[in-house]
C-alpha cells in the first residue's frame, strides 16, 4: 500500500502522512530496496485514528497519546482521554458561561448567582475556571482592574470584572494574543458590556 492511496482515502496530503512518521505517533514505516515506504493495513488504522482523534482532542494531544498506543500502554492511553474529556467538559462549560454573560439578558446574574457584589481572586477563580496567578497577571497586563479592600488591601473582584475575566479567558484560549484580548474587550467597554 502506498502513501498516495492512504491520503487520498483521508482527504490529506502525503507530507502530513510524513509528518505523522517524523512525530513518532505510527509505528515504524519500513522501506523497499528503492526507499519507498512500505505501509501496511496497520499504518493505515493509526493514520485514521490520527485524524479521527484531532477534531475533538487536537494535535498536541494526539502527540502526546499515540506513542503510548504504539507501545501497547492502553490503560494509561484511557486515562489520558478520560482526564481529557473531563477538561473539555468544563471548557465547555466555562464557555457557555462567558456567552450566557455577554447576553444582555444576563448581565446582571453572577449577584444573584450568589447573593454577594464583590469576590475574592478565589472565588473568581473558581467561577472562571482559571488560576489565580492567570488573573493577577491580567491585572498585571492592565486587562482587569479590580479594586483594593480598605484596611488590607487584598483584591475584590465585582461581577464585571468576573465578565471581563470569563472574556479575557475564552478571548485568550482562541487568540493567544492579549493584544486581541485588548482590542475585544475595548469594544465590549465601548458598549458597555460589563455595566451591571
Amino acid at each position: 500500500m502506498n502513501g498516495i492511496e492512504i491520503a487520498k482515502k483521508l482527504n490529506i496530503s502525503t507530507s502530513a502522512l510524513r509528518h505523522y512518521e517524523s512525530w513518532g505517533i505510527v509505528p515504524k514505516v519500513e522501506r523497499a530496496a528503492n526507499g519507498y515506504r512500505i505501509y501496511t493495513k496497520e499504518h493505515e488504522a493509526y493514520f485514521q485514528c490520527i485524524r479521527a482523534l484531532i477534531p475533538g482532542f487536537g494535535m498536541e494531544f494526539v502527540r502526546e497519546v499515540m506513542p503510548r498506543i504504539i507501545k501497547g500502554d492502553k490503560l494509561e492511553v484511557l486515562w489520558l482521554m478520560n482526564k481529557a474529556q473531563v477538561d473539555l467538559h468544563f471548557e465547555k462549560e466555562t464557555l457557555q458561561k462567558t456567552v450566557e454573560m455577554l447576553d444582555l439578558k444576563q448581565l446582571a446574574n453572577i449577584p444573584k448567582y450568589s447573593n454577594k457584589d464583590f469576590f475574592t481572586i478565589g472565588e473568581v477563580a473558581k467561577i472562571a475556571n482559571t488560576s489565580a496567578s492567570s488573573i493577577r497577571h491580567w491585572e498585571k497586563e492592565g486587562l482587569i482592574k479590580p479594586k483594593r479592600q480598605n484596611g488590607n488591601g487584598f483584591r475584590i473582584y465585582s461581577s464585571s470584572d468576573i465578565r471581563k475575566v470569563l472574556i479575557i479567558r475564552a478571548v485568550q484560549r482562541v487568540a493567544y494574543s492579549l493584544d486581541i484580548v485588548r482590542e475585544v474587550l475595548s469594544e465590549l467597554d465601548k458598549n458597555n458590556m460589563f455595566q451591571a
